[in-house]
């Protein structure tokens, strides 16, 4: 596996790759690297010659400097695994490589941004559209592959990617999940062992609410959901939506074959986890 820093080298290979005919998948992280980061890896190498993973803690996209300064950074593991998984290029910039001076771009996307992680972390879907257009730009992928985990995130990607006709595709790959229902995540690392006893009911809530939507009101879900998790102290629930999976707006009683989001936020001690179901009604 080559390993790469400076943009000038991944753009000329990126050149290179592309001019020789190789199609290239890309998996943009921030690293602390999971199950669920190398599912992604291995759909890349199944769909393209060439897979390259990047990795940069983005600074642009926290809104909280302390969830930044602890987000966990463990690049010499993280490049063991990529390697084993048969990623081709790993892609790891500085900060001050990706962003050598301040940056005045800003991003609006509007509606898909004002609602769930938009509007609990204002400016951090700026970041993100700032620094995936920074790694598109310079990785030149022909295919790019991101978690259904972060669905907000997804839908914000594709629609910069149809808006400022990028010339690839975005692939939503599902959940990954630990055995007992909890989203894989970077952010798992940093739960107690009490927390991570717990950690699972989020995702055993959203399971009440699929169960509950073709019988009963979406008000009625939304107080079971919050009732469920209120027998949990240590969680401490943002918010719980189901909202339309392209959209992502809040919708009414459903009326027909309708795929919607549940989506949650919450905090367990300081760290703050999400998660989502996908479904029909």
């Amino acid at each position: 596996m080559k390993q790469i820093t400076t943009i000038s080298e991944m753009r000329a290979e990126a050149e290179k790759l592309r001019i020789s005919g190789k199609t290239i998948g890309f998996v943009p992280t921030m690293g602390a690297l999971h199950e669920g980061h190398l599912h992604l890896i291995r759909a890349s190498v199944s769909e393209n010659d060439i897979t390259v993973c990047s990795i940069f803690v983005n600074p642009t996209q926290f809104n909280n400097a302390e969830d930044f300064r602890l987000y966990p950074r463990i690049e010499e593991q993280d490049a063991l695994m990529l390697e084993a998984a048969n990623c081709d290029i790993l892609f790891m910039p500085s900060a001050a490589e990706m962003y050598p001076a301040t940056a005045r771009v800003h991003f609006n996307f509007g509606e898909l941004e004002t609602v769930m992680e938009g509007a609990h972390r204002p400016g951090h879907f700026n970041g993100v559209a700032l620094i995936v257009s920074k790694l598109f730009h310079i990785v030149q992928p022909h295919r790019a592959y991101f978690g259904q985990k972060d669905l907000q995130q997804y839908a914000i990607i594709r629609q910069m990617v149809t808006d400022l006709n990028f010339n690839l595709e975005v692939v939503r790959y599902p959940i990954v999940r630990e055995e007992d229902g909890l989203a894989m995540s970077s952010r798992n690392r940093r739960l107690t062992a009490e927390q991570r006893e717990i950690a699972p009911q989020l995702h055993h809530a959203l399971v009440l609410a699929k169960n509950m939507l073709p019988n009963y009101s979406l008000l009625q879900i939304k107080n079971a959901v919050a009732d469920y998790l209120n027998d949990y102290p240590e969680i401490r629930l943002e918010y719980f939506e189901i909202v339309d999976s392209v959209s992502l707006q809040p919708i009414n009683e459903p009326e027909g074959p309708q795929e919607v989001a549940l989506c949650l936020a919450a905090f367990l001690g300081e760290i703050r986890l999400i998660d989502n179901i996908v479904t029909v009604v």
